[in-house]
């Protein structure tokens, strides 16, 4: 394996531009993006990107297994959103107010997600699933709210996994329960007292960062939706990185459960920076009587984007085909990983798959895996769950399952070593 030294000449430009933004930006890159809990070999800045590929700074071609951490969903440079993208921006973006197309977006997510009674629109996930709290609060007129421990749901203070410059006051009205432990549930109620209770956030499934992915138990499920009844709280779903990659609409749609409010963001503009909060006729009024905006949450060319991107996605029946690439992804490298003798798991949907090693504590295994697979020239993360897009194809999980068998091998070589 090329050691530091020896990238840094592969990435010469890479290299300089980390150094300036050192010397600017306060550890050279805010948020998960930042390649400092990623192998050395990894490239921090990119040149560009078409389909599954991506480029660095320095001409490396890679297949990004990433998509951006979420937002790619059809692939980059989709003919139809950027269509419809460069077509909204030859009248007008960030304009005194928003363009005819929010309207036809709310409509749609109306149309697709069988809860949603209305639309309003953000930028970030974090707004989103912060939105919906508040909405929440509004309506209900209480302040407590559950969430899962260990879940990721935004970067507001409420919601971070770092407590570094937060006030304990911050998370006062947080109670914390267990995925898929319904009498964890059932405590963390009793704890913050049944009448304070505005809501339970949640999420599809359990994809905390660092951990084995876990399917929602169809049975927790339902216990939190009567549970949610029962207390006259709002249960809201954090579809962030979920949302149209499961199904195409709500992701508790095929069984038949439905969330009171939801948090959208990640895949529904294919990249263009864009959140929506959906929500049930009760919650309505609430969400006019909160305060929230910012100055270029109206930008028009990031909704058209969206309308284009949620058609293509029914029109390209694309859960159906990320489906079909992915299971044939985790088949596949499951037979190869027991032809070499080196144990993984692989859990959560194929189209999120997350790649562990059993006892790999301290993700060295996984971390091998993923420089090896980098230096053959596809990007996966050794801690947080993979995303297919509908871009994706045979030929992309060819090149995976070629790099796979170097990477297996690095990560026996840890395991050899320890």
């Amino acid at each position: 394996m090329t050691d530091i030294a020896g990238w840094e000449k592969v990435r010469a430009h890479d290299t300089d531009l980390r150094r300036r933004a050192a010397a600017v930006i306060p550890g050279g890159m805010f948020g998960h993006m930042s390649v400092g809990r990623l192998p050395d070999a990894y490239p921090q800045f990119y040149e560009r990107s078409e389909g599954t590929h991506v480029w660095d700074v320095d001409g490396n071609e890679y297949v990004d297994l990433m998509c951006s951490f979420g937002p790619m969903i059809l692939g980059y440079k989709h003919p139809r959103v950027e269509a419809a993208a460069a077509a909204q921006s030859a009248k007008g973006d960030t304009q005194p107010g928003p363009a005819p197309c929010m309207v036809e977006l709310a409509e749609l997510l109306v149309e697709r997600v069988a809860h949603a009674d209305w639309a309003i629109f953000a930028k970030n996930g974090t707004d989103a699933t912060t939105i919906s709290l508040m909405v929440a609060r509004a309506e209900t007129g209480r302040n407590k709210v559950l969430a899962s421990a260990g879940a990721y749901h935004g970067a507001a203070p409420w919601a971070t996994l770092r407590m570094d410059g937060v006030a304990p006051e911050e998370r006062a009205n947080m109670h914390y329960y267990e995925y898929n432990n319904v009498s964890s549930v059932e405590r963390a109620i009793d704890e913050a007292g049944a009448d304070n209770v505005a809501a339970i956030i949640t999420s599809p499934f359990r994809h905390d960062a660092g951990f084995d992915q876990e399917d929602v138990d169809p049975a927790f499920a339902r216990r939190l939706r009567q549970l949610c009844d029962d207390l006259d709280a709002a249960l809201v779903m954090d579809e962030v990185r979920t949302g149209f990659r499961l199904n195409h609409g709500g992701s508790w749609e095929p069984m038949g459960i439905e969330p009171d409010l939801s948090a959208w963001s990640k895949g529904i503009a294919n990249g263009y920076p864009l959140a929506a909060v959906l929500g049930r006729r009760r919650y309505a009024h609430a969400a006019t009587r909160i305060f929230v905006t910012g100055s270029f949450w109206f930008q028009a060319v990031p909704m058209a984007a969206a309308v284009a991107t949620i058609e293509a996605l029914r029109d390209e029946d694309a859960v159906a085909v990320m489906e079909r690439v992915g299971g044939r992804l985790r088949d596949e490298l499951g037979r190869l990983a027991d032809e070499m003798g080196v144990p993984i798991n692989q859990t959560g949907p194929v189209q999120m798959p997350n790649l562990s090693f059993p006892g790999d504590v301290e993700f060295a295994k996984a971390r091998a895996f993923s420089a090896a697979m980098l230096e053959r020239g596809v990007i996966v993360h050794p801690r947080h769950n993979w995303f297919l897009s509908a871009a994706h194809d045979d030929g992309d999980v060819d090149r995976f399952l070629e790099a796979a068998q170097a990477g297996l091998e690095a990560a026996r070589e840890v395991d050899g070593a320890d």
